[in-house]
């Protein structure tokens, strides 16, 4: 039997706020563990939460950045369970009336262009840090737990996609344009490795053709999209194969053991009734204006999609336009501002996400910090275009570059890296070549072209790599025939 797999994310993205969402702790990672907390959200009797207007303002914009409609009215709810690392035992949640709802993101997967349908986005808070000691840092392998709840209350929004993703790289390719999205938008800093982004997959098999969806199997916690991959294909093959052993599928939550590469179960997956959800007594109903949906409307930045398709109608490929589409806000600066002192949008793309990108790694520089310019990128790719520099060359000029010392000419010349393109200085070395290797000569005038590479090779190295390969190829060809 042919099986398909069917997919949806749950994605947790921390707020960069400067408080929590209903206290007025600080925000941060890395402090001391328990030194940013209060009687809100250590849960005291009697504290109170009072809603934190920018993380409301926030998830409005990432509503609307995925084509959201954004409730007028929204409730907060308790959502509750008892977790060692959750101190009220129960966690301010939304439920029926979300903040944010059916809308959509467009991701590029699998050499197209596909829509993931969004079911909705919600505002709550975050749990506290379980730190289990012990070989693996794993629950089941731990001698004791150590809990941190400076992270408990942070502002969090959870994004949940419809079941449209039909594989595991389809999923990495929406996880990571999302992740994109949300740093665009300037409302988390979407660092996954500091829990900043973290993914749920929903994941489910069927007979090839069925529209009644399979058992549902959640995967908790991924916070790479290598091992969101990882994981999902491995479950996807997990469950086929218990099917197809005659075994029973369960609705369950598992964690991906990455250092096994496998997951494990870990409870059985809870319903909503499991979760006793009703409003939350101490907040009014959360009211979002349309006068302020529309000004959050003229502050949305361009999308990653759309910033893919204008670098197309730019020059590139598709390929290189979602590369240079997903790059850091300062690259897209260097490549734009290069193809602004026309420089071509192709050659542009290659040196910022090629040689830029490696050198700023080699060095451990910053592009700020490193002088090289948008007009001296361009500059250089020039030279190289008319010849004036081989590639190899050009790439020693960008890496002489400095504050205050950018002009891509003046490089060349100070190191001698200008090359010969003057034909009539090149013919008579070209001819010494030619005399000093007989041989070859004789063999290429025999028909076997492929010593001309060769001759090339010994004019170059006669002049010091210098000499302009197109131009001592034409004057070889020349003088040989």
């Amino acid at each position: 039997m042919s099986w398909e797999s069917v997919i949806g994310i749950e994605t947790h993205v921390e707020l960069s706020t400067q408080s929590k969402m209903f206290c007025g702790c600080a925000v941060g990672f890395g402090a001391e563990p328990n030194t940013s907390v209060c009687p809100v959200c250590l849960g005291l009797p009697g504290a109170l939460p009072v809603p934190n207007e920018r993380a409301i303002e926030s998830i409005a914009l990432i509503g609307l950045a995925l084509n959201c409609e954004v409730a007028r009215n929204s409730v907060f709810h308790r959502k509750n369970y008892f977790y060692a690392d959750l101190p009220k035992n129960y966690q301010i949640s939304q439920y029926d009336l979300p903040v944010c709802k059916d809308g959509w993101l467009e991701i590029e997967a699998n050499g197209e262009r596909r829509r993931v349908r969004i079911e909705r986005a919600h505002m709550e808070e975050d749990t506290g840090k379980s730190i289990h000691t012990g070989e693996g840092g794993r629950i089941h392998t731990a001698g004791s737990t150590l809990l941190d709840f400076n992270r408990s209350g942070v502002p969090l929004v959870e994004v949940v996609s419809r079941p449209d993703l039909p594989d595991a790289r389809t999923a990495r390719a929406y996880a990571q344009q999302l992740r994109d999205l949300v740093g665009e938008l300037g409302v988390s800093d979407a660092r996954m490795e500091e829990g900043s982004i973290r993914f749920d997959a929903n994941v489910s098999v069927r007979p090839e053709g069925q529209d009644a969806l399979g058992t549902k199997v959640e995967i908790k916690n991924m916070n790479s999209f290598r091992s969101l991959e990882a994981a999902i294909d491995f479950e996807i093959a997990r469950q086929i194969g218990v099917i197809e052993a005659g075994g029973e599928l369960i609705q369950e939550t598992r964690h991906w053991d990455e250092e096994a590469g496998v997951t494990q179960g870990m409870r059985t997956k809870e319903g909503s009734s499991d979760y006793r959800y009703f409003a939350e007594p101490d907040l009014v109903p959360l009211a979002i204006g349309p006068e302020q949906v529309a000004a959050l409307r003229t502050s949305l930045p361009e999308t990653p999609s759309q910033r893919h398709d204008r670098y197309v109608g730019m020059g590139l490929s598709s390929q290189a336009a979602s590369v240079m589409s997903a790059s850091e806000p300062a690259m897209r600066r260097l490549f734009e501002g290069a193809v602004e002192a026309r420089a071509p949008a192709a050659a542009a793309a290659s040196w910022v996400s090629g040689e830029v990108t490696a050198l700023l790694r080699r060095t451990e520089r910053s592009l700020e910090s490193s002088g090289i310019s948008s007009e001296g990128l361009a500059a250089l790719v020039a030279m190289v275009d008319s010849g004036q520099v081989s590639s190899s060359a050009a790439k020693e000029v960008l890496a002489a570059m400095q504050p205050g010392d950018q002009d891509p000419q003046a490089l060349a010349e100070r190191l001698d890296l200008l090359q010969i393109s003057d034909s009539s200085a090149l013919a008579a070395q070209v001819a010494e070549v030619v005399a000093a290797n007989a041989d070859a000569r004789e063999r290429y005038r025999a028909g076997e072209t492929k010593v001309l590479g060769f001759l090339v090779g010994q004019v170059m190295k006669a002049t010091g790599g210098k000499a302009d390969p197109a131009v001592v190829s034409r004057l070889l060809v020349e003088q040989l025939s």
